[in-house]
């Protein structure tokens, strides 16, 4: 019994999923996406331009993004929301050694603590997928934006056209869950093609933050499709 309750505990795409994978994650991620996934990151963070003071970055993990917006916009205050105790413990860590204007906290983009209008930006990379209730999320979300407040949420996807399209699905499908179980010794990757292909398509994404009562709602591809950029504002 105890076994299969911290079965369900640790269910695909929860905080304690990804606390199994903490310390290896930044590794597995620069070596399965290629290391193209700073280049997604740097994208996300210009779409915001350079005014925002308070920033919101969700699912920060590791806290990568966190960390770049607080260099790119050194006057901004970052606050990194991440369901997973372990990785934003990996998070500190590398916010303590940078010494930026970076605070972390455990939290649920369901269920934000924070007050309504009460940040000027928001991001999410490779967290959106994640979330059981995306629409409740995307919600939270428009709740704590000030009026002109930013949206970029970063997620991966399945490209469906082109050439690359059926190497980049292999790719996925099976270099992926073989070297995430080859260098982290967890299951957990095996989780990750599943999920891109249940995502929505980028135009029902778009759909549903535009529902969420975000406008000007866009959605870029990035590097043959495999990854998205959604952006939005609030108004």
């Amino acid at each position: 019994m105890a076994a299969e309750a911290q079965n369900q505990v640790a269910q695909a795409g929860s905080g304690a999923m990804f606390d199994g994978i903490a310390e290896r994650y930044d590794l597995l991620n620069r070596m399965i996406s290629l290391g193209v996934d700073q280049g997604w990151r740097r994208r996300t963070v210009s779409s915001l331009g350079k005014t925002p003071r308070d920033v919101l970055d969700l699912a920060t993990g590791t806290g990568d993004l966190a960390l770049l917006i607080a260099r790119e916009l050194p006057e901004a205050k970052v606050l990194g929301i991440d369901p997973s105790t372990a990785m934003l413990a990996v998070a500190q860590r590398k916010v303590d050694r940078a010494r930026v204007n970076v605070h972390l906290q455990p939290g649920d983009a369901q269920a934000l603590t924070l007050a309504d209008h009460s940040v000027d930006a928001i991001t999410m990379a490779f967290g959106i997928r994640n979330v059981p209730d995306r629409a409740r999320a995307l919600r939270e979300m428009a709740r704590v934006c000030r009026s002109g407040a930013k949206i970029a949420i970063l997620e991966l996807s399945e490209p469906e056209k082109g050439l690359l399209a059926p190497l980049a699905r292999w790719h996925m499908h099976t270099v992926v869950p073989w070297l995430g179980g080859l260098l982290s010794g967890q299951r957990e990757y095996r989780y990750l093609p599943n999920s891109i292909r249940a995502f929505p398509r980028p135009e029902a994404f778009c759909e549903m933050m535009t529902a969420a009562g975000i406008g000007s709602v866009n959605a870029e591809p990035l590097t043959f499709g495999v990854c998205h950029l959604y952006t939005g504002s609030v108004a």
